[in-house]
């Protein structure tokens, strides 16, 4: 998970997932690959980017085409079980914001 998500022209939506970890990682990090790759087969997926800092506080943002294919992911079974064990375990607390992106620019030297 690095690098600029490679989105195509607005508008699209973008989900940003802001949290702050609990200590130890209890299957976070194999649990947030498999996420990865299964958001990518969802249809309407765009792209995502994900940072973590050392203070245990991370950005996801995912991009999307649609609010019905963030919806649609956000029903999907084994997300639906990240979700519970997130905030069983892995979350001290997040926000989740879902935007409506009109414009972008980019920069590549």
């Amino acid at each position: 998970m690095s690098g600029i998500a490679n989105t195509p022209q607005p508008p699209y939506y973008a989900v940003i997932f802001t949290s702050e970890r609990t200590e130890g990682d209890d299957g976070y990090e194999e649990m947030a690959k498999i996420m990865v790759e299964l958001a990518a087969k969802q249809p309407g997926f765009l792209g995502v980017e994900s940072v973590r800092g050392q203070n245990g506080i991370g950005i996801t943002v995912s991009y999307w085409t649609s609010l019905e294919a963030i919806r649609n992911w956000k029903k999907h079974d084994w997300h639906q079980l990240a979700q519970k064990k997130g905030k069983a375990d892995w979350y001290k607390r997040y926000a989740l914001r879902v935007c409506y992106v009109e414009r972008d620019s980019f920069f590549d030297r």
